[in-house]
């Protein structure tokens, strides 16, 4: 019984873990930032402020993302790039509007 309580107990730090990590509250509004992490599987970007947050961002249908004011897929994000983003907050979620790729 221990052993299986313990083999629970490993496997949900380690769900949680591979998580993006801590993510912050922030309202509504445009923040620029450079990408931290991209999980194309799930159209998801963690996004890392100029005031050092992060934000845990998954694409909607109506999410526009664009570099140099055309629209460009999902597969043009990396780690590293400069981005501005704006955010809709709802209820504890964030849902990015637009997403433009600075560089």
């Amino acid at each position: 019984m221990k052993t299986k309580f313990l083999m629970v107990m490993l496997l949900s730090a380690f769900i949680f873990a591979s998580c993006g990590g801590n993510t912050d509250a922030v309202d509504s509004g445009t923040y620029t930032g450079t990408i931290k992490e991209v999980e194309p599987a799930k159209t998801e970007i963690y996004v890392t402020t100029d005031d050092n947050k992060t934000l845990e961002l998954y694409f909607t249908e109506q999410t526009t993302l664009t570099r140099n004011g055309s629209a460009v897929d999902f597969s043009a994000l990396s780690e590293g790039q400069k981005v501005e983003v704006e955010v809709e907050k709802q209820g504890k979620r964030l849902d990015p509007i637009s997403v433009k790729i600075l560089e």
